[in-house]
């Protein structure tokens, strides 16, 4: 078993680099040796901690496996002791038998994205959907951006749309009816709809059609929305 083990190291070792390599922004890929706790870091790559190899394993990654509590979780939040906002996923890597062998983790810091969605609340705000007449050609009403405005709405309705259907209840390759309408009701709820060609991105995101999200945004105005149960986080 210990070649078993050693072959598992080797080779998640060599995977450390081009991960990191392949995210955006300040990022780190850590691998911890389980079997060397607490100075657990065998290979790191990026600098977003400041760590280094034979540096120690977090205070909850100890302590989560002193109470075998240690499993695989993805894309889930946390905030460093400077206040930078990081998304993480913890892979939990085990052998033929069982037994926990290595711990790859993946830490990449959200702050840039935060702020840029605390700037796009700020234009999109106001913005009010529009539903369109008979003879429109429109799917929302334009956003007109002064100076000192963010420049690039596109770049923030796919981001808002990619954010929300992120944090919906289901994939949307298994998203029922009320699932679409809980993230219509969210993009509704954060100006979305003010975007240009807003109701063809959300209806190309959500796989329905163009029709279909104006029916769900009716229907959320008539307060008959079918919506899943809880919010859209």
């Amino acid at each position: 078993m210990d070649s078993e083990r050693e072959q598992i190291l080797a080779t998640l070792q060599q995977i450390v680099d081009p991960v990191c390599d392949t995210l955006i922004g300040d990022s780190e890929v850590v691998l911890h040796d389980l079997a060397a706790l607490p100075n657990s870091i065998i290979a790191i790559a990026g600098n977003l901690t400041g760590r280094k190899v034979g540096g120690r394993a977090t205070e909850q990654l100890l302590e989560l496996h002193a109470a075998g509590r240690l499993t695989t979780r993805s894309a889930y939040r946390s905030v460093l002791p400077d206040g930078r906002r990081i998304r993480s996923s913890t892979m939990l890597i085990s052998d033929s038998s069982g037994d926990d062998v290595a711990a790859l983790c993946i830490n990449v810091d959200v702050s840039a994205w935060n702020e840029l969605h605390a700037m796009s609340a700020l234009v999109l705000g106001e913005a009010e959907y529009a539903a369109p007449t008979a003879t429109s050609q429109s799917d929302a009403s334009p956003v007109t951006k002064e100076a000192g405005e963010l420049t690039d709405i596109d770049q923030l309705a796919e981001l808002i749309l990619a954010e929300v259907i992120d944090h919906a209840d289901a994939p949307v390759a298994l998203m029922q009816k009320q699932h679409k309408v809980a993230v219509v009701a969210e993009l509704k709820a954060r100006g979305f709809f003010g975007l240009r060609e807003a109701a063809e991105r959300a209806a190309q995101a959500l796989q329905v059609s163009r029709f279909s999200v104006y029916n769900y945004l009716r229907e959320l105005e008539e307060g008959q929305g079918d919506t899943a149960s809880g919010p859209v986080s």
